[in-house]
Parts: structure tokens; C-alpha cells; sequence
């Protein structure tokens, strides 16, 4: 029954706008609230994802430092009489195979390529271990001050190079889990690669321990 005054054609409409209005109200907030959550979970896989890449930073940097030492080691041992050029030569070649390798931020999510530059470095770490061993063979090279300063210097970057990928892995696995989760995954997606799934460096037979460079 309409009011007194108030014409019963009027009230139908007018009730029809307050639930219009209650309606988009419901919508308003749903999207804020749907929004808020969404910015949420991205922000947090953009700090998942920087932290990756700082770590990543850690690695280059320590990998950077094992092939600034190599010339000098190559040098130092070519100055003992007699030893054998083709291992010296192969730390070389590895050192260079190791160069031609591009190092861009896509190598993080693409397992093929992280997978090469992997084995290009432990490569050139094998032809290292088998030179520090040949080395054995020379008690008056092992006996100078410049190689026990290359000795040094190459243990604890080996150490390093160890400590920092295995902090890279924990890094990547920590962003990767979140990046599967559900709902998280969902977000991921609508960006395409830009939350790709991050690459691992896989450990190597006897690979749990840094090379000894000790003698």
C-alpha cells in the first residue's frame, strides 16, 4: 500500500534504484577487495623474483672472480720448466668457452640455456682441479709465493662459488614454490614470462664439497 501522498507508481521504482545502487555498491567493493588481494600476491613474487636476481648477482660475481685469476695462474704455471702446455691450455679454452656464453636476465628462466652455462663452468672448474693436481708434480712452482697466492685466492673463491649458488637455488625454489601455489598461480599467468619459472643449478657427482686446492 502506498503512503499518504506518495503515489504507488513511485514507490516501486524508487526501491528498484536503492537495490540498483546497493547492488553496484557490492560490485565496488568486491573489485577493491579482489584487487587489494591480487597487488598483494604480485607484490610479493616481485620481491620473490628480486631477491633471485640479487642472488643471481652473487654468483656472476663470484664466477667473475674465478676467471679474473685464471690468466695469472696460467702465467704462473708456464713459468715452470717442463709443464705440460696442454693443461694449462685446456683452463684456457674452458675459460673462453665460459665468455662466448651470453648472460642476460632470460637465462634465469631458461632451462636449456642455464643448463649450459652450467656446464660450461664446471667444466672449466674440472680442467682448474686437473691443473692444481699436475701441480703436485712441481715442488719448486708450488713452493713460490705467486702460486701459494693463487692457491689461496682459488679456494676461497671455489668455497664461494659453492656457498653462493647454493644460496641462488634456495632462492629460485623459494620463488618457484610460491609461484605454483594456488591461487598465486593464477596471478603469475596473466604476466606471462615476467614470473617464469626460475632455473636451478644442478649438483654435480661429488659436487657436495669445493675442490681442494690445498697441498
Amino acid at each position: 500500500m502506498a503512503t499518504e501522498g506518495t503515489p504507488a507508481g513511485t514507490a516501486r521504482p524508487r526501491r528498484k534504484i536503492g537495490l540498483g545502487l546497493g547492488c553496484l555498491v557490492i560490485v565496488i567493493i568486491g573489485l577493491l577487495i579482489l584487487g587489494t588481494w591480487g597487488a598483494g600476491i604480485y607484490n610479493s613474487l616481485v620481491s620473490l623474483d628480486q631477491n633471485v636476481r640479487s642472488q643471481w648477482a652473487q654468483v656472476e660475481n663470484a664466477y667473475q672472480r674465478r676467471a679474473d685469476l685464471i690468466p695469472n695462474l696460467v702465467e704462473t704455471v708456464k713459468g715452470a720448466a717442463g709443464f705440460e702446455q696442454q693443461t694449462y691450455t685446456a683452463v684456457a679454452e674452458a675459460r673462453a668457452k665460459v665468455g662466448q656464453i651470453r648472460l642476460d636476465e632470460s637465462l634465469l628462466t631458461n632451462s636449456e640455456a642455464f643448463a649450459r652455462f652450467q656446464a660450461a663452468q664446471d667444466e672449466l672448474g674440472s680442467a682448474i682441479s686437473r691443473l692444481l693436481v699436475a701441480v703436485e708434480n712441481y715442488p719448486e712452482l708450488r713452493a713460490t709465493q705467486a702460486f701459494r697466492d693463487l692457491q689461496v685466492q682459488l679456494e676461497g673463491t671455489e668455497n664461494r662459488i659453492t656457498v653462493e649458488r647454493q644460496r641462488f637455488n634456495e632462492a629460485a625454489q623459494a620463488f618457484n614454490t610460491k609461484r605454483m601455489s594456488f591461487p598465486t598461480v593464477l596471478v603469475a599467468g596473466l604476466f606471462g614470462s615476467r614470473f617464469a619459472e626460475k632455473a636451478y643449478f644442478k649438483a654435480q657427482a661429488g659436487a657436495e664439497t669445493a675442490p681442494k686446492v690445498k697441498f
